[in-house]
């Protein structure tokens, strides 16, 4: 392992770096404690084994935009939407019945014996600095052996049951009832955003839990090493920092920073027809990726003006969008994370306070869905998805080799999309606007609010 560069995440996403350089196999199981040997498909297995690596398999979809915001589980971006998706259960006064218990032992102390916080509406589009928590520790407390009861009692604390519906957040609310939502998609670890980050990029964290970087290399590299190779166009656009930089080494590849650009530039890009073949869009990770203590409307925006762009733009006809949030933030969601596929022999680095575990289960829920002229109208994919399964679209298209037991295994979303039946949403949908969050009551001066509302406490 190389050594490790004490970079917070703040630093790394809020700027520090910034200017640095046959169609798939479907899903499958596996027993997620089997020995590594014992598995086919493994890294290098190649999803159509009849075809050379690099051959296009989808001449249907030209080009895969992937966006990424930050740190919401699906219960408190999506949970309100009733009719479509596995959110909250509403009862008869309008409310969703999930609740957890706010024991002594709580960020906060409660305000009486036997608390109990219902999930409730965040009082405004602000958040508490610093909370909810999403380590490794917060995250197997919150699961408490799949009965996620924990989160109350957790580092999260009772910020942990807020949720925001459309009205706050109109754009993903329209988006996610529109084209396909995924509702089973899990982080890939239950961990913060650089481990989660490296799933996407790599199929595995090399035994990363927390938001430090080193310079550790895959065995197999990323997939940026691998769309190079094989000559297939991909750009990472940022604002602040390229997160394609959570796989530190690859600054040293005089080569890689020539496909870092602004994000400006995907905007004319996508105006003018040549976004390229592979796109990462980053969010300004300082103001606008939906991070506590952020305003979540300006990653609702963001979200919106990707999404206008791709729908707008002369690719349209051959384009496939992946939105997606990197971890849950420990927001609660009701679903357990299931059990998951190990992606290599790397055992989590686990501080000794830490939980035991390791990486065969998933992390929790988080809001993600697919955006294409070939999307499935009126579809909601239970499949179990992570960030991997991405990872695995862009090797299914193209054939590339697996970069680990996690991708090798993983689904790669298609069951989304169409690609037999004229496209469906070839003419874009009309959808909701976002709201402009600088015309606001101001929350970021003013604060989030009471949290938890007292309305929202009973007694058990």
């Amino acid at each position: 392992m190389g050594g490790a560069v004490h970079l917070s995440r703040r630093a790394l996403l809020g700027g520090a770096l910034a200017g640095a350089a046959t169609i798939g196999l479907g899903s499958r199981t596996a027993d997620a404690d089997a020995p590594l040997g014992s598995r086919s498909p493994g890294p290098g297995t190649l999803p159509n084994p009849l075809a050379a690596p690099g051959t296009d398999q989808i001449p249907q979809i030209t080009n895969i935009v992937v966006v990424m915001l930050e740190n919401h589980s699906y219960d408190s971006i999506l949970g309100m939407m009733q009719g479509r998706g596995n959110g909250f259960v509403l009862g008869s006064n309008g409310r969703p019945t999930a609740s957890n218990p706010w024991p002594k032992r709580s960020t906060d102390p409660p305000p009486f014996k036997d608390a109990v916080v219902q999930a409730f509406p965040m009082p405004n589009p602000c958040q508490v600095p610093s909370h909810p928590f999403n380590t490794w520790e917060a995250a197997h407390v919150s699961f408490n052996m799949g009965r996620n009861d924990g989160f109350v009692k957790s580092q999260s604390g009772p910020v942990s049951m807020g949720y925001y519906d459309q009205t706050t957040l109109p754009f993903v609310n329209s988006l996610a009832s529109v084209f396909p939502v995924c509702d089973n998609y899990f982080c890939s670890v239950m961990a913060q955003t650089f481990p989660n980050r490296r799933y996407l990029m790599g199929g595995t964290s090399l035994g990363l839990i927390y938001d430090i970087l080193n310079e550790d290399r895959p065995p197999n590299g990323t997939v940026f090493e691998a769309l190079t190779a094989y000559d297939i166009t991909w750009k990472n656009y940022y604002s602040t920092s390229p997160s394609s930089l959570i796989w530190l080494y690859q600054i040293n590849d005089a080569n890689f920073a020539s496909h870092l650009v602004n994000t400006s530039t995907f905007f004319t890009d996508a105006a003018a027809g040549t976004l390229p073949a592979v796109s990462l869009v980053d969010p300004n990770f300082s103001t606008g990726s939906e991070e506590n203590p952020q305003d979540v409307q300006f990653g609702d925006q963001f979200l919106s003006q990707v999404v206008n762009a791709v729908m707008s733009s002369p690719q349209w006809p051959g384009t496939l969008l992946v939105w997606t949030y990197d971890e849950s933030g420990g927001y609660y969601d009701h679903v357990p994370p299931p059990r998951a596929v190990k992606p290599d022999a790397v055992a989590p680095m686990l501080a000794p306070s830490d939980s035991a575990g390791s990486f065969n289960r998933y992390g929790f829920r988080v809001p993600s869905g697919v955006v294409s002229p070939l999307a499935r109208p009126d579809y909601v994919s239970s499949v179990v998805h992570d960030h991997t399964s991405i990872l695995k679209l862009v090797e299914t298209k193209w054939n590339l080799p697996a970069l680990t037991y996690r991708d090798a295994y993983a689904d790669d979303l298609l069951d989304c999309v169409d690609l037999v039946n004229p496209p469906a949403f070839l003419t874009p949908p009309t959808l909701a606007a976002a709201l402009d969050p600088t015309l606001g009551d101001g929350c970021l001066t003013t604060g989030p609010g009471t949290i938890p509302p007292p309305a929202y406490v009973i007694k058990a």
